[in-house]
């Protein structure tokens, strides 16, 4: 799977449900699949194209204690 567009990355961490969300352009909602992994992570793709992440148990994935 190749990753969207490169050049509009942006992050956004909500702490108080501890997820992260890795969004690759602009046009996530627009999505095709939405595929959830064993790991917790929701892949978003469109036209074969991975345009966001969702990261669920963030901090316990990476393991920081909030």
């Amino acid at each position: 799977m190749l990753i969207g567009d490169v050049e509009h990355i942006w992050l956004e961490y909500d702490k108080q449900t501890d997820i992260l969300y890795i969004n690759f352009g602009y046009d996530v909602e627009d999505a095709d699949e939405s595929i959830l992994t064993e790991s917790n992570v929701v892949v978003r793709i469109k036209n074969n194209r991975v345009v966001s992440l969702t990261i669920f148990d963030f901090s316990k994935k990476v393991g920081i204690d909030l």
